[in-house]
């Protein structure tokens, strides 16, 4: 919670300062350990050669308790006894008389094997380490217990506590600061790119995030925002392109009913004029009310909304209720609709889309081809073939990677009328069913276009 306001630098501070924290403390803890360890064992080491010279007098003394007084362990620091399985003190280093160094059970324990311990013993300024051992001669045995204070070792344990304690934050400190400074100087291209961002707008084109030098995750970020930038841009543009080709589209009929209307409203006008101006604004109301539809299919394509109703239909009935609304319009031309779909082909599709589809490739076909017009299906490895064919002239050289653009139109003999709208219905509708359309023949023999969709 009391990071949450803090800045990525603090937070990155923060989270160094911390990782270092828990580093030092390790270390210390470590270090402290260690050194622990091995004082301890130095100091053990020490207590077993004092037993071990201890245990040599009693040796040479043939089992009688030698004087261990006149410098064998002088100093204030460290003693030696010589001690009966009941306790008694028979010979001590220390001067004046004093009791053993151990309690009775601690002697009883001694008896049976060597044992270490660390307990307060008078005369010393420290607690004391003490090691007692057995030593068995002819008839009698003793325990002999050598002791030395702890105190240097705990002298220079807390010389080292106190060294991390007082270096540590101070090394915390600084690395702290060189933490910060590296962070800021990480993100500064970071920042450079957040106000940057803050200054681009849709008015000016072409504008992008500066990139860093180094080859890293931040320069990587920033290719992949200028890559959405691009995205952004190219849709933004086809978005005015699109609505400024609407516009020109709907401009010519609305100015043809206003021509007509306003004719029609004249009154010495006879009545074969007015029905035929009446007829005129019927026509430019159906087209506009055709491009409206198309524009509608187009914009809800675009969104990925454009409704797909799947049936399970018989293609060879589909294909040929489609050709018989334009077999009227084909004879007049002296032109002819095949159709060619094997018997059983089934597909699950949105009929009313695919006939529109459909529609539209008849319809370009008997405007701009020439020659009878094929329409043909077939299965194609889990997929479904649609194909409309005719003998014109067919697109102009390098026209086929836009024909299913919106708006767009061939130039030559393909450019007499139509808002250039069909085919990229053809595609969106294809899309829609998880297919694609394509140009795959133009010119001789024959300009073919093809929509393939999955059967299922």
């Amino acid at each position: 919670m009391m990071l949450r306001g803090l800045s990525i630098r603090a937070k990155l501070t923060a989270a160094f300062a911390a990782a270092l924290l828990l580093v030092l403390a390790l270390a210390g803890l470590f270090v402290y350990l260690r050194v622990s360890s091995q004082l301890t064992e130095a100091l053990d080491d020490g207590l077993e050669a004092r037993v071990n010279d201890v245990e040599s007098l009693l040796a040479r003394s043939e089992g009688r308790p030698p004087e261990l007084t006149g410098g064998l362990f002088e100093g204030e620091e460290g003693f030696a006894q010589i001690l009966t399985p009941n306790g008694n003190v028979v010979a001590s280093t220390q001067q004046q008389r004093t009791g053993p160094a151990i309690d009775p059970a601690q002697v009883d324990q001694a008896t049976d094997g060597p044992l270490v311990v660390d307990r307060d013993v008078p005369g010393l300024d420290a607690q004391a380490r003490i090691l007692a051992e057995p030593t068995t001669f002819p008839e009698k045995t003793y325990v002999i217990v050598a002791g030395a204070s702890t105190g240097d070792r705990d002298e220079a344990l807390a010389g080292i506590a106190g060294a991390f304690a007082i270096g540590a934050p101070l090394a915390l400190l600084v690395a702290s600061g060189l933490g910060y400074l590296l962070a800021s100087r990480s993100l500064a291209p970071v920042d450079h790119m957040r106000r940057k961002a803050d200054e681009i707008t849709l008015e000016r084109s072409g504008e992008r995030l500066p990139l860093p030098r180094a080859e890293d995750e931040i320069h990587r970020l920033g290719e992949t925002l200028n890559r959405m930038l691009d995205r952004i841009e190219a849709s933004l543009e086809r978005q005015r392109v699109f609505v400024a080709d609407a516009s020109h589209e709907l401009r010519t009929p609305l100015a043809v009913l206003r021509a007509e209307l306003e004719l029609a409203d004249r009154s010495h006008r006879s009545r074969e004029e007015l029905e035929a101006a009446l007829r005129s604004a019927v026509e430019e109301v159906d087209r506009l009310s055709r491009l409206a539809e198309d524009l509608l299919v187009v914009a809800r394509s675009d969104q990925g909304q454009l409704p797909i109703k799947r049936e399970r239909v018989d293609l060879d009935e589909l294909l040929s209720r489609v050709g018989a609304r334009f077999t009227r319009r084909a004879s007049e031309g002296g032109r002819e609709i095949v159709v060619d779909v094997p018997a059983d082909l089934q597909a699950d599709v949105d009929i009313l889309r695919v006939e529109q589809a459909l529609g539209n490739l008849i319809d370009n076909a008997l405007r701009y081809g020439a020659g009878d017009v094929r329409v043909s299906a077939r299965r194609d490895d889990g997929s479904v073939s649609f194909e409309v064919s005719d003998h014109g002239g067919g697109f102009p050289p390098g026209f086929e990677s836009q024909a299913f653009e919106r708006f767009t139109r061939a130039d030559g003999g393909r450019t007499s009328e139509g808002a250039g709208l069909g085919l990229a219905i053809v595609q969106a509708i294809a899309t829609a069913h998880g297919g694609r359309a394509t140009v795959t023949g133009s010119g001789e023999p024959a300009t073919v276009v093809r929509i393939s969709m999955p059967l299922s």
